[in-house]
């Protein structure tokens, strides 16, 4: 038995082993750790496919236990970290009293929205070069980051409660929605090809120095010129 052909499958492993960690570090409230093991789970992801590819052992299990590591990494760590964020420490108005005790769930919608992004993903052959909807682990990063950098932030508001539920909304369109995204793939080096790739990340650098919230201000401006470039009718 060839030892290399369940390489890539021990490094998918080791992605669902760091997104299980990250939701029991989101239980314990400690979202920085849970957000780093998303961030670590991710690394796994992008090296499992690599390395079968250069190993020429890419097969349908890779492929089915890539989703099923990534729903729980991209999908449930994240909504758990959001759950255990609007149970424990989020600030709701009393008028809302009688429904604190469901609130909260509403965080699972994240994760079963990023399911259907999966099995979308693996049926839609027209995602090679570029992605239909918002990447789950663009989405994990987003919701990890804002409740580990802005946690204290979303308090500070009126309606902080609100905005979450929200964004819940909004990003869940964004997994399953037929907005063309485009993708950090170079195919070459050349500004005419990569002119959209060359401009976001630019533009993410300064972003770099918001900390924790840095992947909160990138995946909205990928968002954002995704959605712009969308409109316009431009190809990414």
């Amino acid at each position: 038995m060839s030892v290399k052909k369940h390489i890539p499958n021990a490094i998918t492993c080791c992605n669902l082993f760091s997104g299980c960690i990250a939701c029991v570090m989101a239980f314990k409230g400690d979202f920085h750790l849970a957000m780093a093991f998303i961030v670590l789970g991710a690394v796994f992801d992008f090296f499992d496919g690599m390395v079968a590819r250069l190993l020429g052992v890419s097969g349908p299990l890779g492929v089915q236990m890539d989703s099923l590591a990534d729903d729980v990494t991209f999908g449930l760590a994240p909504a758990t970290i959001v759950f255990s964020f609007m149970q424990t420490k989020l600030l709701y108005p009393l008028y809302l009293s009688n429904v604190l005790c469901v609130l909260p769930y509403l965080a699972f919608l994240i994760a079963v929205f990023s399911a259907c992004r999966l099995a979308k993903f693996n049926i839609d052959t027209r995602q090679t070069s570029t992605f239909i909807g918002l990447p789950t682990p663009a989405n994990a990063l987003f919701w990890s980051s804002l409740i580990a950098g802005g946690g204290d932030w979303l308090n500070s508001l009126n309606a902080g409660w609100l905005l979450l539920i929200m964004l819940i909304a909004l990003f869940s369109y964004f997994l399953v929605s037929e907005i063309p995204m485009f993708s950090l793939k170079f195919k070459n080096f050349s500004w005419k090809s990569n002119r959209i790739r060359y401009i976001f990340l630019l533009c993410c650098l300064p972003m770099l120095l918001l900390g924790f919230l840095a992947p909160v201000a990138i995946i909205a401006w990928y968002l954002v010129l995704s959605v712009a470039l969308h409109l316009k009718g431009a190809a990414v």
